[in-house]
C-alpha cells in the first residue's frame, strides 16, 4: 500500500550509525519579541526550562492593558507543540503565529514548551519535560524572583494544557502525571488535545484508506514510532495506544475537562474516536469537536484553519471558567 516509499527521504531525514538523526529540513525560525512596539499584539520572551536537559519555553503575554492584580489576572496555556517526535517546532515562524493567536485571542499567558526529540530522547523524556513545564510555571509564580509576566498577570489556579498531534499525546500523558501531584495553588482547569498522535498495531480504516496519503502514509507513520518509542517495544505500547491497558489507566478518571479537536480526513480519525470512548468510560468531562473535512496538521498548512482552532481553545476555556 505504501510500497514504493522511503520514509526517511520522506521526511527527510538519516539515521546515523550512533543512533542520532541528521534531519535535512528546516523551517524559518521566529526570535522572541520581548518589547512591543506600537500595534504590536503580542510580546515574547524565552527562558530556559533545563539546563542539563537542553529545554526552553518561550513565553507569550497579550499586551492589553492589564493592572498587576488579583482581579485582572488572565489564564495560562501550557503549549505542546507538533513535532512528530522527531522535529523541533517551537521556535518557528508557524508555531509563533499560533502561541501569539492563542495569547491575543483567549487571552492568556502562552508557555510554548522546547521539548526533547526522539530519537536521541526516546519515550517519555518527553512526557517529563512535559511534566518540568508544569512545575516551572508553579516555581515563577510561588518564587519572588520568579518570572515577572506570570507572577503579575497570570492565574496558576487556571492553566490547561494544549497539545496539537505529539504535543497532544504529550498533554494526555502530563495531565495523567499531574494528577498524581500536589501542585497546589496551581490548578490544572482543562486539557486541550488537538489532533493527539497515536498509535496501534492493528490498522484502524481510517488509517487503511489514507495509507498512501502524500504527507502521512503508514509506512511514515510507523518510522515515527519507531523511532520515539522505546528500544524494544511495539506501537501496542501505552505511550502510543492508551487504550491498551497501562500505568496510566487508573489515573483517566481523574482528569479535569478535556477537548479533543479532530477532522474527517485525518489518517488518526478512527484513533480519535477510540481515545474518546476511553475517556467517555472513564467519565471524564468531555467536549469533541470534529471537522468533517481536513487532513492531518491541516492548521499548520492552512491559517484560517489555525484560527478556527484558536477560536474553539478561547470558547472552550470561557466555557470552562463560566464566561459568557
Amino acid at each position: 500500500m505504501s510500497s514504493g516509499i522511503d520514509p526517511y527521504d520522506h521526511l527527510c531525514i538519516f539515521l546515523n550509525p550512533d543512533g542520532t538523526l541528521t534531519r535535512f529540513w528546516t523551517l524559518p525560525k521566529k526570535k522572541a519579541n520581548p518589547i512591543a512596539t506600537i500595534g504590536e499584539p503580542v510580546v515574547s520572551k524565552d527562558h530556559t526550562l533545563n539546563a542539563e536537559k537542553k529545554t526552553h519555553v518561550r513565553i507569550y503575554m497579550p499586551t492589553i492593558k492589564l493592572p498587576p492584580n488579583d482581579d485582572t489576572r488572565i489564564p495560562i496555556i501550557i503549549f505542546y507543540p507538533f513535532s512528530n517526535w522527531y522535529f523541533s517546532m517551537w521556535d518557528t515562524e508557524s508555531n509563533d503565529r499560533i502561541a501569539s493567536e492563542l495569547a491575543c485571542q483567549v487571552p492568556a499567558i502562552v508557555v510554548s514548551v522546547d521539548y526533547r526529540l526522539a530519537p536521541e530522547n526516546r519515550l517519555p523524556a518527553q512526557y517529563h519535560d512535559g511534566v518540568d513545564a508544569i512545575l516551572w510555571v508553579r516555581e515563577q509564580a510561588l518564587n519572588p524572583n520568579g518570572e515577572q509576566w506570570i507572577k503579575d498577570y497570570g492565574d496558576i489556579s487556571r492553566c490547561y494544557l494544549y497539545g496539537h498531534g505529539t504535543g497532544g499525546n504529550i498533554a494526555f500523558f502530563a495531565a495523567l502525571e499531574a494528577t498524581r501531584m500536589e501542585l497546589e495553588p496551581l490548578k490544572i482547569v482543562g486539557n486541550i488535545m488537538n489532533q493527539p498522535l497515536f498509535g496501534g498495531i492493528v490498522r484502524t480504516d481510517s488509517e487503511l484508506q489514507h495509507s498512501t496519503d502524500p504527507l502521512h502514509p503508514l509506512c511514515v507513520q510507523d518510522l515515527i514510532w519507531e523511532l520515539s518509542l522505546p528500544i524494544g517495544e511495539n506501537r501496542d505500547h501505552w505511550y502510543c495506544n492508551p487504550i491498551v491497558e497501562g500505568p496510566h489507566t487508573s489515573a483517566i478518571s481523574k482528569l479535569g475537562k478535556c477537548l479533543v479537536i479532530g477532522f474527517g480526513e485525518d489518517f488518526m480519525f478512527d484513533r480519535h474516536q477510540e481515545f474518546i470512548t476511553l475517556l467517555m468510560r472513564h467519565e471524564v468531562q468531555i467536549e469533541a469537536l470534529f471537522h468533517d473535512s481536513g487532513f492531518h496538521a491541516i492548521d499548520l498548512a492552512v491559517p484560517e484553519w489555525a484560527d478556527a482552532i484558536v477560536e474553539s481553545v478561547k470558547d472552550f476555556i470561557a466555557e470552562a471558567e463560566n464566561k459568557p
